[in-house]
């Protein structure tokens, strides 16, 4: 089985808020000591972090379900609860976090910041808080708020500087082992390298630089033909192309068709990784033969494409520090990648469930609970005022202000969801 994932599609689910207590101060010689009831802790929030050591998803084949911890309850003594722990979920920099419903992008890691991905519920809100001059003994309390939970699909476009495009066996694991400390499998036959092997290169003038084995393209890779198709994603952040042709006509191939058909395979997978810079590399020139047509073909198509041309041999290590250097050149006159742009939008709540919301009337306060109504207010950051204005429209929407009218709910009274109290103005 390989050890390289790139794809992972796993549940998170953030911490619930513990519950406000409904407490009061016993004390001796205090009299109507009064409520002191806790507020509950805030839920654990799931944070997904880069890690620079990690190159794959294997961690997440067999864990699929990440939750965080919830909040502790309130307690007397107007103790709050303890938060939750947030749970850190350790990445690969190059993992791309998309909302499995939608498909959108959500964060892209590798701009090397971590990323809160499902924020926990906050506490509930112990009784000393609704207790007023007069209602000086409330016995209630808020419960808290349920964690935010969502399906998440992880996609891993691995960092490298330098990616190794080509044909299967032309030699780029060879090249690779040659020019970093990477070990990839390297055999005489097509499909060797079955996943992207990575290694740092060290140039002369101590710089460095990351380097990938991509799996051979085929023609029609872009289609779904091959193992390349898979794979072409990794070499989407490379900001320089490696294009390693077999000049030695050992697979009876023609250099240039190759050349051309690999550069088509990448315009149908991408037009923007088509204009990627590339070094053109003539590979196995050790045992090409004293016919060098097939060479000179090559180097004037290279060249008609404003690509740099370069003969070398991987397995005799013959021009190898040319390759090197250059490519440290190229690098350095390249802007770095930019991370992808995110463009998810969180879905507005459904309206489906909120004809449960329960609404009563408890020693002068509206009341109003219930499972949809913990969704919503899950989302919304009451600190804010747009938020709080979405909350309102939301609200308006679903016709829970058409229920509290209808009920006979006077101008000035205080409606109280959750951790949220106000005034109802019509």
């Amino acid at each position: 089985m390989s050890s390289f994932v790139d794809h992972a599609r796993i549940h998170i689910r953030a911490g619930k808020g513990g519950d406000g207590a409904v407490a009061f101060h016993r004390e001796k010689y205090v009299a109507a000591g009064g409520p002191d009831g806790g507020d509950g802790g805030r839920g654990g929030s799931v944070i997904f972090v880069p890690d620079d050591n990690l190159t794959t998803l294997m961690d997440f084949r067999y864990k699929r379900k990440f939750v965080a911890e919830d909040g502790a309850n309130g307690q007397g003594k107007r103790c709050a609860g303890k938060d939750g722990e947030d749970l850190l979920v350790r990445v690969p920099a190059g993992t791309l976090i998309r909302d499995t419903e939608s498909g959108a992008l959500m964060h892209d890691m590798s701009d090397g910041k971590p990323y809160l991905a499902a924020k926990g519920g906050r506490g509930g809100w112990g009784n000393i808080h609704f207790a007023t001059p007069t209602r000086q003994v409330p016995r209630f309390a808020k419960p808290g708020l349920p964690g935010e939970s969502r399906d998440i699909t992880l996609e891993l476009k691995l960092l490298a500087d330098v990616g190794l495009i080509g044909f299967p066996n032309v030699g780029k694991s060879t090249l690779l082992s040659v020019v970093s400390n990477a070990h990839p499998k390297i055999a005489n036959y097509h499909f060797t390298t079955l996943f992207p092997n990575l290694g740092v290169v060290y140039a002369e003038e101590g710089s460095s630089f990351v380097m990938a084995d991509i799996p051979g393209i085929i023609e029609g890779a872009a289609d779904g033909a091959g193992l390349g198709h898979d794979f072409l994603r990794h070499i989407e952040r490379c900001r320089l192309l490696v294009h390693v042709v077999d000049v030695s006509g050992s697979e009876g191939r023609s250099p240039a068709e190759d050349f051309d058909i690999i550069n088509s395979e990448l315009r149908e997978y991408s037009g923007v990784l088509a204009e990627r810079p590339q070094i053109v590399v003539a590979n196995k020139c050790d045992i090409l033969g004293e016919d060098r047509s097939a060479v000179d073909v090559l180097r004037e198509r290279a060249e008609e494409h404003g690509y740099p041309f370069l003969e070398l041999s991987a397995a005799a290590h013959k021009g190898i520090d040319r390759l090197v250097r250059l490519c440290m050149q190229k690098l350095s006159e390249l802007p770095p990648p930019e991370p992808f742009t995110a463009d998810y939008i969180a879905p507005e709540p459904v309206l489906d469930g909120a004809e449960d919301v329960v609404i009563k009337k408890s020693e002068g306060i509206w009341q109003l609970e219930g499972d949809w109504l913990k969704r919503v207010a899950a989302t919304v950051n009451f600190s804010d005022y747009e938020s709080r204005l979405f909350f309102d429209r939301v609200l308006r929407k679903a016709g829970i202000f058409d229920r509290l009218e209808s009920m006979g709910i006077q101008d000035g009274e205080t409606v109280c969801i959750y951790d949220l109290m106000f005034d109802y103005r019509y």
